[in-house]
C-alpha cells in the first residue's frame, strides 16, 4: 500500500473543530463533510486539495473532541495520507475506523513542507520527500491494520470477514 501527493502543513493541536467545524455536523454525508474540511484553518484547502495529497502536521493532531466526522471529512477529500510528530489516540482510532492512513513521524513531520511531494509506502512506513529527495522511517501498520484501511474501515473489514 502506497500514498504519493502534494502536501499541506499544519502546526501543533489541529483540533477536531477545524478539521470539521460544529455548525457541519448535522450531516454525516461524507462528500458534504468534504466541502468544509480544514476551512476555519485554511480557507483554501478545499479548493486545492486533489485525490492522494496528503496533509503532515506537528504535534497532537486532531485532538478535541472525539467526532469520527473529522477523518471522514479528510479522507472524502481526497486526502490519501496524513503525517504528524504525534495524533491525539481517538483521533488515530477513529482514522484507522474509517480507512484513513495514518503515520507519526517526527522527523518527517518537522522537516517536510507544504507544497512538496511526498511518498509513502505503508507496508515499511518509508517517507520519500520527492522534492528534496529525503526519506524518513515512520511507523509502519501491523498487517492487521493494513486490511482494515484496504478494506475502507473496519466496518468493511468485519462484512468482509463473514
Amino acid at each position: 500500500m502506497q500514498a504519493q501527493g502534494t502536501v499541506f502543513k499544519y502546526g501543533d493541536n489541529v483540533d477536531t473543530d477545524v478539521i470539521i467545524p460544529a455548525r457541519y455536523l448535522n450531516s454525516s454525508d461524507p462528500a458534504e463533510l468534504a466541502e468544509h474540511c480544514m476551512e476555519d484553518i485554511d480557507r483554501e484547502f478545499v479548493k486545492k486539495v486533489h485525490p492522494g495529497d496528503i496533509i503532515v502536521a506537528n504535534k497532537n493532531f486532531g485532538c478535541g473532541s472525539s467526532r469520527e466526522h473529522a477523518p471522514i471529512a479528510i479522507k472524502a477529500s481526497g486526502v490519501s495520507c496524513v503525517i504528524a510528530e504525534t495524533f491525539a489516540r481517538i483521533f488515530y482510532r477513529n482514522s484507522i475506523n474509517i480507512g484513513l492512513p495514518i503515520i507519526e513521524c517526527p522527523e518527517a513531520a518537522k522537516e517536510i513542507e507544504s507544497g512538496d511531494d511526498v511518498k509513502v509506502d505503508f507496508n515499511t512506513g518509508k517517507i520519500c520527500d520527492l522534492t528534496k529527495g529525503t526519506e524518513y522511517q515512520g511507523q509502519a501498520f501491523p498487517e492487521f491494520m493494513q486490511k482494515i484501511i484496504t478494506a475502507g474501515g473496519l466496518v468493511n473489514y468485519i462484512n468482509e470477514a463473514e
